[in-house]
């Protein structure tokens, strides 16, 4: 039987689809981004084939993000270095308050809202909800989207980078305060209205139930010993799951969420294991990331601040 750790890798790999462009998505956003926003494409492929994707995968799915604007390109002799785009790099900039952060947001109690007030057709208003779903927004009826503490502009831009321009004029941004909606627990009712909080809750325990394992291996483990190109490996798949868990999550405040919602005990899960993944997977990326032009740029002292708080490592219950 494999340590916990082997066997999330393995586990990986043995899925019948990965979707490719969404994992290099997050390594951008985990390990370029600090490292100057840039890679050398055979770099990359180097990174990531130990995770069972090929170069023909990683080259097609990169082709694809710099077509939907996440990524350019910038020859440097006969190689090619793919850099973040502007646009792409604010997007990941604001993800990354959220996925790092060491505690839950706190709420100033206004309600975030983006309401239509203009026709949309099926396709658009399906592209609009699938959209703002990722965002975390939730749906109240057909026609207003809520959520309590996204960033409008940006939730605006993301809009636009998903290709949903056309439809921006009709969709009105609003701020309400949750006085306007009544009681607290009027606020409950129209929670669940608008989330599937049991549905969110059970891919949280999934969650917890994966890497559970692994971080219990490397406590257990008295030199907390694991190779540095696992810790990187891990690490990415750490952040992808719970970045994409993150992403269809509303952050709600605990007021509004039931007693046992198990977010906070994924998020002290998240922290300590990337804490722990972080010193062997930067000697990983040490040796094996490269430019087109065959330096290795360090990374930023920033990286080593994500998940960071004056007390140690914060044991789980």
């Amino acid at each position: 039987m494999l340590p916990p750790a082997q066997q999330r890798l393995e586990d990986f790999r043995q899925q019948d689809r990965v979707q490719a462009g969404s994992l290099i998505i997050s390594v951008f956003g985990d390990a370029v981004l600090p490292r100057g926003s840039r890679i050398w494409l055979g770099s990359l492929i180097e990174l990531l084939e130990p995770l069972g994707l090929n170069e023909r995968l990683v080259r097609t799915s990169v082709f694809r993000l710099v077509k939907e604007e996440w990524l350019r390109t910038e020859p440097s002799g006969r190689r090619t270095d793919y850099l973040l785009t502007p646009s792409g790099q604010r997007r990941f900039e604001e993800a990354s308050r959220h996925i790092y952060a060491s505690s839950a947001p706190l709420w100033d109690r206004r309600w975030r809202l983006i309401v239509t007030v203009g026709e949309l057709g099926p396709k658009e208003r399906e592209g609009l909800r699938r959209a703002l779903f990722w965002q975390g927004f939730g749906v109240l009826g057909g026609d207003c989207f809520v959520h309590p503490s996204a960033d409008l502009t940006a939730a605006f831009d993301a809009l636009h980078a998903e290709g949903l321009s056309g439809i921006l004029g009709r969709l009105k941004p609003l701020l309400a305060a949750d006085a306007q909606f009544g009681t607290a627990a009027n606020d409950v009712d129209m929670v669940n209205g608008a989330w599937n909080l049991d549905h969110l809750a059970g891919v949280y325990a999934g969650f917890v139930e994966r890497y559970q394992p692994v971080l219990d291996q490397l406590r257990t483990d008295a030199n907390n010993e694991i190779d540095d190109q696992s810790a990187f490996l891990l690490r990415i798949l750490l952040i992808h799951d719970y970045r994409r868990l993150l992403l269809r999550d509303p952050e709600l405040p605990d007021v509004l969420l039931p007693s046992d919602w198990p977010g906070q005990k994924a998020r002290l899960l998240c922290k300590e294991l990337y804490r722990r993944l972080l010193a062997p997977s930067e000697r990983h990326l040490d040796a094996h990331f490269q430019l087109a032009s065959g330096q290795t740029p360090p990374a930023s002292r920033l990286i080593h601040e994500r998940f960071r708080e004056d007390d140690p490592l914060a044991e789980l219950a």
